[in-house]
């Protein structure tokens, strides 16, 4: 009886290890916090800030092999705010993602709380990667509507196509309202990567009030790597009802020894609005943010990074908020000095 129950412990054991050889389960993060100040028209806010080079974050990924060219995945991911320990101000746990999926040959399926295909595209080609004070969606507008898929998507439904495209890749998502106004989402990207070159175009809709008028979303985007720099390019467009932005970005990344120089130029044009309003035809803007990183290893950087905002007509957006909040048509300026790591 012994030796029978010492043959079943062998056997489970060797179970669990060739399991486990076809499992993986990965904790992950990163810490990001800086000294950080705004100025918006002579109201300063000192602060230690975060996320100015990278998001801040914990999370867990894992896949298991399926076999037959097929995987399970599974990602968990929260957004955290080092400074204070808190978590993100959504109140949702796992802010940044939160998916299952199958993939093989046919590409991905990925299930639940992600990135939306318009995101992706426009924050690809932003020379800050939308992080701190020189974040190109600093410039987006939500146009009145009540948009909550700016970033990602609850609910949401993805396809991606096979990675063996000869460098093309695509997706496509749809999230479900949920009887909640501003969740629906239809969107999807397309685009090529070979080489030095990078370019996707994509389109996005989301219902943005009560009736279901939908919050359009239209993004193409490029970058080049000339190898002593990249050049980046992005040109987007926001509608929603009859009032539209449009959006215009384009900087550089410039490798120098351990470090980075990064630079870009934003602007804003909106329109339709009523007159007065943050929406009028004269209530623009532009973004001029210049920034060094300094890695110190593979997984650790040091970063300095300045941006300014300059309004026009009502128009009041900012680096970062203060109280009081800017008024219209004045500057809004900030600088920051941050430490990142990586784990």
């Amino acid at each position: 009886m012994k030796k029978t129950l010492l043959a079943l412990s062998l056997l489970a054991g060797f179970a669990g290890a060739a399991s486990a050889q076809t499992s993986t389960v990965t904790l992950f993060g990163i810490v990001d916090a800086n000294l950080r100040q705004i100025d918006n028209n002579g109201t300063k806010v000192r602060q230690l800030g975060t996320d100015g080079l990278s998001s801040s974050r914990l999370g867990f990924r894992g896949t298991e092999d399926l076999g037959g060219g097929l995987k399970a995945g599974f990602w968990l991911e929260a957004a955290l705010n080092p400074d204070d320990g808190t978590i993100n101000s959504s109140g949702k746990f796992w802010h940044r993602r939160s998916t299952v999926s199958l993939e093989g040959a046919f590409g991905e399926v990925r299930l639940g709380r992600d990135y939306t295909p318009t995101y992706t595209a426009l924050s690809a080609y932003d020379a800050f990667g939308d992080n701190g004070v020189g974040k190109i969606t600093n410039l987006q507008s939500k146009l009145t509507g009540t948009v909550n898929t700016t970033s990602r998507a609850d609910n949401e439904v993805q396809y991606f196509a096979p990675k063996d495209l000869g460098g093309v890749y695509a997706n496509l998502a749809v999230a479900a309202g949920e009887g909640t106004v501003g969740n629906k989402y239809v969107g999807g990207r397309v685009g090529y990567a070979g080489g030095p070159v990078d370019a996707s175009v994509a389109y996005g809709t989301t219902e943005a009030n009560a009736t279901a008028d939908k919050y359009k979303v239209a993004t193409v985007g490029a970058g080049y790597n000339f190898g002593f720099m990249r050049l980046l390019a992005s040109y987007s467009q926001f509608k929603f009802l009859v009032r539209e932005e449009k959006l215009f970005n384009i900087g550089t990344t410039v490798p120098v020894g351990q470090g980075v120089i990064r630079a870009s130029y934003g602007r804003a044009d909106l329109s339709g609005g009523a007159a007065a309003s943050n929406t009028a035809n004269d209530a623009d803007a532009t973004l001029l943010a210049l920034g060094y990183v300094h890695n110190l290893s593979k997984r650790t950087a040091l970063y300095g990074t300045y941006a300014q905002i300059d309004n026009k007509g009502a128009q009041a957006m900012n680096v970062g908020a203060t109280t009081p909040a800017l008024p219209g048509g004045k500057k809004s300026t900030g600088i920051e000095f941050g430490l990142r790591h990586s784990f």
